[in-house]
């Protein structure tokens, strides 16, 4: 009788980007295209406030050896490869109010966040 290796299960996605989160993006790329060199949005976290860790946003120009390359409709994220475990299942979100305009991370491995909401716990 020969046994036969289970079928592989799709891999996850790391992040999911809202439909607004899509077309802010999009703003941005569209707006940094008009320079002489494109960049991508690459998303981190860093140790810092009052709960351990905050998201870091920074354009790049190239992706390092390790970073995760998430593309959903039409834009493409980077993920630090420091970042991608603790991502994993995170919903990225445009919000726009009177008082502020900020990409949201909807994080369901968050433990716990600082009352003004920079930092959280993993």
């Amino acid at each position: 009788m020969v046994r036969m290796a289970p079928a592989l299960k799709g891999r996850r996605t790391p992040l999911t980007l809202t439909q607004a989160a899509v077309q802010r993006l999009k703003e941005l790329q569209t707006n940094s295209a008009a320079e002489e060199h494109s960049k991508t949005l690459k998303i981190g976290i860093q140790g810092k406030g009052c709960s351990g860790n905050a998201y870091t946003l920074s354009w790049v120009a190239e992706p390092k050896k390790f970073d995760e390359k998430v593309t959903q409709d039409g834009v493409t994220v980077l993920i630090d490869s420091k970042a991608l475990l603790t991502l994993i299942g995170t919903e990225m979100d445009w919000f726009e109010g009177k008082l502020a305009s900020q990409f949201v991370f909807n994080n369901p491995n968050i433990k716990g966040a600082c009352g003004c909401g920079e930092s959280f716990l993993v």
